[in-house]
């Protein structure tokens, strides 16, 4: 017995020097990608489809550099300091055209831009939450309070939904105001604005697509 306990002690004592020495080696790098990667992990495994295969994929530090932007969406948020960008498609609140937007989310706000104008700024302190559906779109509806300076929530799609949610809540230190799967397995409801809500509806289909459907509502397969 106090050999199977010394075996024991010895055993972890190495795991940990093991452990330590694997630490150690890590560049700066490497420990920035492990630490986003367990907050994905936190978030979306066993929730979202795509998050196996996700796994091998790196997150990149940004998708588009800084002197991507447009010079004077630089000047609207000088000072601030830019920490991620990536194209989205945003879908309007009410007809649901799709446009061609960049994300930019800097130390302390999101920013919805087109071009040199900024359509949208949500202040992480305001954040209200972040859903996704558990399926294998890359919708993502980020929620604003109901106040004059918003003009309702935000819907986007995103080529790289783990990398981009995951960066958005690590930077606003909200993880806890992620939902996956909305508020049932099928559809997602989001603030249009002036007291009004709308759904959306995810469904499995042979062809992924977004579309508003019959009834008006944003359908994405």
């Amino acid at each position: 017995g106090f050999l199977m306990q010394t075996s024991e002690m010895l055993r972890k004592i190495c795991m940990r020097d093991l452990v330590r020495k694997y630490c150690r080696g890590l560049t700066a790098e490497r420990k920035v990608q492990l630490q986003q990667k367990v907050v994905t992990s936190a978030l979306f495994s066993g929730k979202k489809e795509g998050y196996l295969e996700s796994l091998s994929q790196p997150f990149l530090e940004t998708r588009l550099k800084e002197n991507d932007l447009n010079p004077k969406v630089l000047q609207l948020i000088r000072g601030e300091n830019i920490k991620y960008v990536t194209p989205v498609i945003k879908y309007d609140r009410n007809g649901f055209k799709a446009r061609e937007r960049l994300l930019v989310l800097t130390q302390s706000s999101a920013y919805v831009v087109e071009m040199a104008k900024i359509k949208q700024k949500i202040e992480y302190s305001t954040l209200k939450g972040i859903s996704t559906s558990n399926l294998s779109d890359g919708i993502v509806v980020i929620h604003v309070p109901e106040d004059n300076k918003q003009k309702g929530d935000v819907i986007l799609q995103c080529e790289h939904i783990f990398e981009t949610v995951t960066k958005l809540c690590i930077l606003a230190n909200k993880q806890s105001v992620v939902k996956v799967g909305g508020f049932c397995a099928s559809s997602l409801r989001f603030r249009v604005g002036s007291g009004k809500e709308g759904t959306m509806v995810f469904t499995v289909g042979p062809e992924p697509q977004v579309f508003k459907d019959k009834t008006g509502q944003l359908t994405v397969v």
